[in-house]
Order: C-alpha cells, then structure tokens, then sequence
C-alpha cells in the first residue's frame, strides 16, 4: 500500500511550473476572446474563434487541472468520443436557429 501512495505522489510531469504555465495560457485565451469582443468582425467568424478557443481551454482545463493527462489513455479514450458526441448535438441543436437568425438578417 506505500508504494502506491509513494507513486501517486511522484507524478514526474505534474510540477508548479506547469499549472503556472497552463494558467498563463488559459489567461491569455481569455484576453484573446474579450479582445476579439470588442472588435467589428463578421459574427460567423467571430463565433468560430471563440468556439475553438473555448475547446482549446476545455482541453488545457481537463488535461492539466482535472488530471486526466496523468491518467491512463484508457479513461482519455472513454471521454474523448463523449465530446465529439456533445459537440455533434450542439451542432445539431443550434444549426436550425442559427441558420433561420442568418436568414432574418437585414441586408
């Protein structure tokens, strides 16, 4: 049972400098989006760049701050489909609403 808990604790990737690292670049995502907020571009662009800025925080925030990239490629590969399968819905879902929003525009 102690070694177990000796190779829990001594996870050789999972250092400070890392999370401070992983912070920095989820904070700086986080400047990217509220300054694309403030900018005039087209809103199918503008909707694009956050949705995969917001994938890529997901990523870093399950990865490094939920520990799944210390965990075995096993739980990775059960997780993994189950967000292609909520991003598929989501399409899915706003797909109809959004493209009847784009027709009602004004020109």
């Amino acid at each position: 049972m102690s070694n177990h808990s000796a190779a829990v604790d001594r996870i050789e990737s999972a250092t400070t400098r890392a999370f401070v690292t992983v912070w920095c670049a989820l904070l700086f995502i986080t400047g990217i989006e509220v300054f694309l907020a403030y900018e005039q571009i087209p809103v199918l662009i503008f909707l694009t760049a956050l949705v995969g800025l917001s994938v890529i925080k997901a990523a870093l925030i399950i990865a490094y701050f939920m520990h799944l990239k210390f965990e075995k490629l096993s739980l990775f590969l059960t997780l993994f489909p189950m967000l292609i399968l909520c991003i598929i819905l989501m399409l899915i879902m706003f797909m109809p609403d959004s493209s009847r929003l784009m027709m009602m525009r004004p020109r």
